[in-house]
C-alpha cells in the first residue's frame, strides 16, 4: 500500500511537471543547470509508477484477469481518477475536432433526435477566441525576449485548441432522444448521463437561471447542468438516477435541469415515447 500510495503522489506530481518541460523543449528554452537535476527526479518518478503498475499487472495476470483488464485494473490503482478523467476529457475534445470537420456527430443513430444545446455559449466561446488570438499577437509584439516569447507562444495555441476542442465536443455530442423514448443528457465529453425512459416521470419547458458551476446537485436531488447561465428542460425522476461529475465525484439526482436551445421539441419527443408497461 505504501508503494501504491507513493506511485499516486508520484504521477500527481511528474504529469504536470512533464508537460512542462515538453513546452520548454518544444520552444526551444535554454534550460539552467537544475533541470538535470530535475529531470532525474522525474525519471526516478516514472520508474516508481513503472514498477508499481507492472507489479499489479503481473498480480492481476496471476488471478486470471486478461490482459486489457489486468492493464486497466494496475491503471485504476496507481493513476488517480482525476488526472485519468482530465486526460480522457481532453482526448476525446480533439477527436471531436475531427468530427466537427467532417460534420459528424457521436452517438447519434438513425431514427434519433439530436437537441443542440450551444447556443446561449456559442459568442462566449468565439469572444474568448478572439481575445485570445489577440493577446498571442499582442505578446508577440511587447514580450522582448525570444525564449519567453516562444514558452507563451505555445501556451497560447496550446489554450486556443482548448477551446476549439471543447466547443466542437459539445457540437458534435448533442442531447438525443432516442426511439424507445430513453434520453441522453451531455455537456461534450465532461458529462454524459442516460435516462432510461422507465425513469422519466415527466417533462416540461421550464427556463431558469441558476446560479453555480456546470453541474449543481442541490440537497433535495435537484441537478442543474447549465450551459450559458441557463436551464429550459425540468425532467422529473420517478427514481434517482447515478451520474458522475467531471472530474469523477458521483451523486444521485431525482430532479434534472438542462438546456436545449429548441426545448419544446425534446420535451414534445419524450412526451410522444412509447407507454411503458
Amino acid at each position: 500500500m505504501t508503494r501504491i500510495r507513493a506511485a499516486r503522489i508520484a504521477v500527481t506530481a511528474v504529469v504536470p511537471a512533464e508537460l512542462a518541460l515538453v513546452v520548454c523543449l518544444a520552444a526551444g528554452v535554454r534550460l539552467p543547470g537544475w533541470v538535470p537535476a530535475a529531470t532525474e527526479a522525474l525519471l526516478v518518478g516514472v520508474l516508481l509508477e513503472a514498477g508499481v503498475l507492472h507489479g499489479l499487472y503481473a498480480a492481476e495476470r496471476a488471478r486470471g484477469a486478461g490482459r486489457r483488464a489486468a492493464c486497466r485494473a494496475a491503471v485504476r490503482a496507481v493513476v488517480p481518477v482525476q488526472v485519468r478523467r482530465l486526460v480522457l476529457h481532453e482526448l476525446r475534445a480533439t477527436a471531436a475536432l475531427g468530427r466537427w470537420v467532417v460534420r459528424r456527430r457521436h452517438g447519434v443513430r438513425p431514427g434519433d433526435l439530436a437537441a443542440p444545446y450551444t447556443g446561449p455559449q456559442t459568442a462566449m466561446m468565439y469572444g474568448m477566441l478572439f481575445v485570445s488570438v489577440i493577446e498571442t499577437v499582442g505578446l508577440a509584439v511587447l514580450i522582448p525576449w525570444p525564449a519567453v516569447h516562444r514558452v507563451v507562444l505555445v501556451l497560447d495555441v496550446y489554450g486556443i485548441l482548448l477551446v476549439l476542442a471543447l466547443h466542437a465536443a459539445c457540437v458534435t455530442r448533442p442531447h438525443v432522444v432516442r426511439p424507445d423514448g430513453s434520453l441522453r443528457i451531455r455537456y461534450g465529453a465532461l458529462f454524459d448521463l442516460v435516462v432510461p425512459a422507465d425513469a422519466v416521470a415527466s417533462a416540461r419547458v421550464d427556463r431558469r437561471y441558476p446560479e453555480g458551476r456546470l453541474v449543481t446537485l442541490s440537497e433535495d436531488g435537484v441537478l442543474d447542468l447549465v450551459v450559458g447561465s441557463q436551464t429550459t428542460v425540468t425532467l422529473e425522476l420517478n427514481r434517482p438516477l447515478a451520474f458522475t461529475r467531471p472530474l469523477g465525484a458521483t451523486g444521485e439526482a431525482r430532479t434534472v435541469r438542462f438546456h436545449a436551445d429548441d426545448p419544446r421539441t425534446l420535451v414534445t419527443a419524450l412526451r410522444r415515447r412509447p407507454a411503458v408497461p
